[in-house]
C-alpha cells in the first residue's frame, strides 16, 4: 500500500520535510515514488507548497495520508481556497 507522509531533510535543529508517495513498508527517509511538496514548520507562519492535484490523484489510486500530511493538505487547501477568493 502506498502512503503520502514526510521524509526529513534539513540541518540538525533545522528541519525542513518532503511530502511524499511512497510504499509503506520503506523507510521514513526511503525511495519515494514520487515528490509532491514541501514542509518547512521553522518559519512563520509555516511554508506549505503542495501539489494538490497529484495528491488528489494519489489519494483516488488508494493512497493513505499520514495524520501529519493530512493536516498539511487542510492547510494548502484552505490557503489555496483564500488565494481564489481574493483574485
Amino acid at each position: 500500500m502506498v502512503k503520502i507522509r514526510l521524509t526529513r531533510a534539513g540541518a540538525k535543529k533545522r528541519p525542513f520535510y518532503r511530502v511524499i508517495a511512497i510504499d509503506e513498508r520503506d523507510k521514513r527517509d526511503g525511495r519515494a515514488l514520487e515528490f509532491l511538496g514541501t514542509y518547512d514548520p521553522k518559519t512563520k507562519p509555516p511554508l506549505v507548497t503542495l501539489d494538490v492535484p497529484h495528491v488528489d490523484a494519489w489519494i483516488a489510486r488508494g493512497a493513505q495520508l499520514s495524520d501529519s500530511v493530512r493536516s498539511i493538505l487542510k492547510q494548502a487547501r484552505g490557503a489555496a481556497k483564500a488565494s481564489g477568493e481574493a483574485a
